[in-house]
């Protein structure tokens, strides 16, 4: 019997050794094609039409995912609940989640039922042989000896045996508790050789002949003396296993179909399209995944998560951006959180592709998704991790395509990202964007854009965006930008540049300073030895009916200020006619307190009579005379 001449094309690519076979290619393989051209098939499948788009899904692996889910199920919760859980962590469950997990509750079995029962009323195809073992290894070191028979014949319709871990765990259980009959029983099945019959003895036979030399008449003469019933699990099993070889796998594939072994299913499908998932078999995977669907089955979030996996980590990001389109066009479409981790190895790849950034947001959209700020957010961390913050500008674009308008807590902080990092020119770019897309708060941006400047020490960019904003929004929108120029500036010890910065705008702009940036620029110009400046900005915040700031100039004075600075200082408090007793009482006091006699008579002789004559400056300077003679008294003594 001659093998079929499409096992022939495979074997001629796959074995360059195979000089027994003479048979003529069918086809030319010297210019392969990419499967969105083809035509025909590579191999005859009369359901298989060319490539649309299907389903998938994409989550990178996590062994926190043990950790949550055995958290979940140690808690009594509703089946809604933890479907709820399950999501909002983004878990998917797969076969060897399943597995890890059973082997991390072996101690919890009220937490193991749950999760197993779980799994078997939602998706009994992720339960494999391993799976159950463990389950059963679980009720039985816990004492469950009813439920451990119970599985046993569960497992047993369908034809998983019961392998030696679980076995070992339970008989020290019954041996312990002197349980006789079941350890007599348990006995048995390795007795009867059931577990020659398992799934997993079947698969590994199967395979050995599959691996044992290149597929021709021989191998199939063997696989059909086998007598196997090809189930969904073994053939899925067996494919797997061939994971290393994927020509034999598609062989093997093919050839228990056309010897009508096996029809295949879903399971079997997805089986051979994780197998293909990979680097050097890209255009027979894409055939499998579309003949997959003209067969009228659908891409487990298994088998998308897999294979988008290794697509990633082979830096495959087109044939990435291709899985995720082939997946939101069939029913199985992938989550929100999917999306926001396909655009997120997009970016930072090698070179940012817009083409694809484009197809990715397009699929979204299409499939009745709406972009949100937390996606974005999550983009432009990548591309700030990669040093490409710049480029957000094109992504932004890219978005507001996909019907994106960013919020306005977005957009400041994207101005602060843009202009702390020095990204000048495309922090204007972003201005402009955002003013195309209108706003009630762009004065917001404009500040944020101000503060990164002043956090990255750029203080004369930060001066160029502040007066554009002032500009554009004018003087009285302004407060918050200010104090972060004002605080800037005090940083660098430029509080006098600061304050004539101030005083220009609020002369020419009409701008309103908030009360603390007042009492910071009056601070810090005073320490710098300027009273002149400090009391333009008394004059303007009593213009704008702030209260006085006292203590500064109180502290000045008494250090270093004289008598005639003192009397600029008390007619720039001058309310009506003249300041109130209490500021003269206040800067006596500071004089006297500081031993500067001197210049508190000085002050006292320009004085008004009224407050030379009042009684509390009366008592201050009798005060200091008695303990002056005091002083002097014994000093003599």
């Amino acid at each position: 019997m001659r093998p079929h001449p499409w096992r022939l094309l495979l074997l001629l690519r796959f074995h360059s050794r195979s000089k027994h076979l003479h048979i003529p290619t069918p086809l030319s393989l010297s210019h392969p094609l990419h499967p969105r051209h083809l035509s025909t098939p590579l191999f005859h499948n009369p359901s298989f039409r060319p490539f649309s788009s299907s389903v998938l899904s994409i989550e990178p692996k996590d062994s926190n995912h043990i950790v949550v889910l055995t958290d979940i199920f140690s808690k009594s919760s509703t089946s809604d609940e933890i479907k709820l859980e399950l999501d909002s962590n983004n878990i998917v469950i797969t076969h060897d989640l399943v597995a890890r997990v059973l082997q991390r509750l072996g101690s919890a079995p009220d937490a193991a039922r749950r999760f197993f029962g779980y799994v078997s009323e939602r998706g009994s195809e992720r339960l494999s042989s391993k799976s159950y073992n463990w389950m059963l290894g679980i009720l039985g070191s816990n004492g469950c000896v009813k439920e451990f028979w119970d599985l046993v014949e569960v497992m047993r319709r369908k034809g998983y045996g019961v392998k030696k871990g679980a076995s070992v765990r339970a008989l020290e259980r019954f041996e312990r508790e002197g349980l006789g009959s079941d350890v007599e029983g348990l006995r048995e099945i390795y007795a009867s050789g059931s577990v020659d019959d398992s799934v997993e003895k079947v698969c590994s036979q199967v395979c050995k002949v599959v691996r044992g030399e290149v597929w021709g008449d021989e191998v199939e003469k063997c696989l059909r003396e086998l007598n196997v019933s090809y189930s969904s699990e073994l053939v899925s099993m067996v494919l797997g296993s061939l994971g290393s070889e994927p020509n034999k796998a598609l062989i093997f594939f093919r050839w228990i179909q056309e010897s009508n072994l096996f029809e295949h299913d879903e399971g079997s499908y997805n089986a051979m399209v994780r197998v293909l998932g990979r680097e050097d078999c890209v255009e027979k995977f894409w055939r499998m995944a579309d003949e997959m669907r003209g067969a009228g089955f659908e891409m487990a979030r298994e088998t998308y998560i897999e294979v988008l996996g290794q697509f990633v980590k082979r830096k495959m990001i087109k044939d990435a951006v291709d899985l995720y389109e082939f997946a939101m066009g069939g029913a199985n479409k992938p989550s929100i959180q999917d999306f926001t981790f396909l655009l997120r190895k997009v970016v930072v790849n090698k070179e940012l592709d817009m083409d694809l950034v484009l197809k990715v947001i397009q699929a979204f959209t299409e499939g009745g998704n709406v972009l949100t700020d937390s996606n974005v957010d999550a983009v432009l961390k990548s591309l700030t991790s990669v040093g490409r913050l710049g480029e957000c500008n094109k992504i932004l674009k890219a978005m507001e395509e996909g019907g994106f308008l960013p919020s306005d807590t977005l957009r400041s902080k994207i101005a602060f990202q843009l202009s702390s990092k020095g990204e000048k020119e495309e922090a204007n770019e972003f201005v402009d964007t955002m003013e195309a897309f209108g706003s009630s708060s762009n004065n917001k941006i404009w500040a944020s854009l101000v503060e990164g400047y002043c956090v990255a020490g750029h203080l004369d960019e930060a001066l160029d965006c502040f007066q554009k904003m002032v500009e554009k929004e004018g003087g009285p929108c302004v407060a918050y930008a200010v104090e972060l120029l004002v605080n800037a500036y005090c940083n660098k010890n430029r509080a006098m540049d600061a304050c004539k910065l101030v005083i220009d705008m609020i002369n020419e702009k009409q701008l309103k300073p908030s009360h603390s940036t007042y009492k910071l620029l009056t601070s810090k110009v005073l320490v710098q030895g300027g009273l002149k400046e400090a009391l333009k900005l008394l004059g303007c915040m009593k213009v704008d009916g702030f209260p006085p700031f006292l203590d500064p100039f109180i502290d000045y004075l008494s250090k270093t200020g004289t008598a005639d600075e003192a009397r600029l200082f008390l007619e720039g408090m001058t309310v009506k006619r003249v300041p109130s007793t209490a500021v003269f009482v206040r800067v006596f006091e500071a004089y006297l307190k500081a031993g500067r006699h001197n210049e508190a008579h000085n002050l006292l002789s320009k004085c008004p009579r009224y407050i030379r004559n009042h009684a509390d400056i009366l008592d201050l300077f009798f005060t200091m005379r008695s303990e002056a003679a005091a002083a002097t008294t014994c000093v003599a003594a």
